[in-house]
């Protein structure tokens, strides 16, 4: 008696690559803004948000954040509601 396994083509997920939330330096925003906002928008805890402002101000960019781009989106959209300079990338 022969059986035959029929199996069911894998579903192709869609993958999403992963990306960085860029951070870009202002002169405008102090860093209380700038650790305030990171800790509230990409929860970040208070001194990684203080070390990323620093590495702001110093290197004039620093990544925040990695993940899809479906989930930096509406991080960066608030980020730059608040006025501060973000990209994705």
């Amino acid at each position: 008696m022969d059986t035959e396994v029929l199996e069911k083509p894998l579903a192709k997920k869609k993958i999403e690559q992963l990306r960085d939330l860029i951070l870009h330096n202002d002169d405008v925003n102090s860093f209380d803004f700038v650790i305030e906002a990171l800790v509230d928008v990409c929860s970040h805890n208070p001194l990684q948000a203080e070390q990323c402002a620093h590495i702001v101000h110093n290197n004039g960019k620093c990544g925040i954040k990695k993940g899809s781009f479906t989930d930096l989106k509406p991080m960066c959209e608030t980020l730059l509601n608040k006025g501060l300079s973000a990209t994705i990338d």
